[in-house]
């Protein structure tokens, strides 16, 4: 059965009266919405061929339509294309409240948390910003120093120059000279390299030329790994998380219970965070790689800094969620994130 231009009018309007209402669509209430100037009885034909090819389902007898994952889906893909070249084009608009916001920040950190909850208000949805991923990020320097007999502080800068402290204890006693020597290695080995690539080649030549403290050097390098991963850790912030609780779909007792406990845990929103794709993501229900979100529909953006930290954004609410303003608000968000980001290495 072919999907012809009239079909997917019908179905848009579908969608878009259920967005607005969140109850089943009538032919009746359709005939009114459209400009097709087709009578009732044609038009619950048209949506009969619909609800055949899987686009809306009928919820009870004698009730009108609600649109499908894939009715949802159709609807989705033609905004995106309708939408893209426009909002690409459009100004980044900045609000008075937004750019308060921005001036009154000092660390990314609250920069971020802020604009999840700006997201949430603006949105009337639960929103979900992730930290940027920093797993490229090179050591420029390692200095170890001599506290006692058996403690050593060791300092790593990372390319990005941020600075990480760690206290190593040692079995055996070491002196100053063998500090040095150690500088000396570990810099010459390990300077320039990102943490995935101090491999077993690398890790083999060190301990080898450290001869009667190759402990030592197994305990240096194992503490500049966990602190340099240990800063590359991302971080997700929530809010609105209760916004999600006023839409009757999913604020059931286990729907509710289901959701609010993965806000709450957030580790299994990470499965939301794309390394690879720049632009806007949708998933509708199933298509939802987060399994206490199979009711709802995610839309994520990841914004991209400079040197190629990327993060994400996340907007969460029902499948009827108006998904025409959360694309243009997240598309704004991307360039707001970023100016802001340079705002702070100023």
């Amino acid at each position: 059965m072919e999907l012809t231009e009239r079909k997917v009018k019908i179905l848009q309007a579908v969608i878009r009266n259920y967005l607005e209402t969140g109850e089943p669509v009538g032919s009746r209430t359709i005939s009114k919405y459209t400009d097709l100037n087709l009578s009732s009885a044609t038009i619950r034909n048209e949506m009969a061929d619909l609800e055949e090819m899987g686009y809306i389902v009928q919820p009870h007898t004698s009730a009108g339509r609600i649109p499908t994952d894939k009715g949802y889906r159709l609807y989705v893909d033609d905004l995106m294309k309708e939408k893209v070249q426009e909002l690409d084009n459009r100004e980044k608009k900045v609000t008075e409240r937004e750019n308060l916001l921005f001036e009154k920040v000092d660390k990314v950190e609250t920069l971020l948390q802020n604009m999840a909850k700006m997201l949430a208000t603006n949105t009337n949805y639960a929103t979900m910003i992730s930290t940027s991923r920093d797993n490229e990020d090179k050591i420029k320097f390692i200095q170890l120093s001599l506290m006692d007999d058996n403690q050593i502080l060791c300092i790593v800068v990372s390319g990005r120059n941020r600075v990480v402290n760690k206290i190593i204890k040692v079995k055996d006693q070491i002196n100053e000279e063998m500090v040095l020597r150690l500088n000396v290695a570990l810099n010459t080995s390990l300077a320039g390299l990102a943490v995935e690539q101090i491999n077993i080649a690398v890790i083999s030549t060190l301990t080898s030329n450290a001869g009667e403290h190759k402990e030592l050097v197994t305990d240096v390098l194992q503490a500049i790994t966990e602190a340099i991963a240990s800063e590359a850790q991302m971080k997700i912030y929530t809010s609105g998380a209760t916004n999600i609780l006023k839409y009757p779909e999913l604020s059931s007792n286990e729907n509710a219970s289901l959701l609010l406990s993965t806000f709450e845990e957030k580790k299994p929103l990470t499965n939301l965070v794309n390394d690879n794709e720049t632009g806007i993501q949708v998933y509708i229900g199933e298509e939802t790689p987060v399994e206490g979100m199979k009711d709802c529909s995610v839309v994520t953006a990841t914004y991209e800094l400079e040197d190629g930290i990327k993060g994400t954004i996340g907007v969460i609410g029902p499948k009827r969620m108006d998904y025409e303003k959360v694309v243009e608000t997240l598309r704004t968000v991307k360039g707001q994130l970023s100016d802001a980001f340079k705002k702070e290495d100023e």
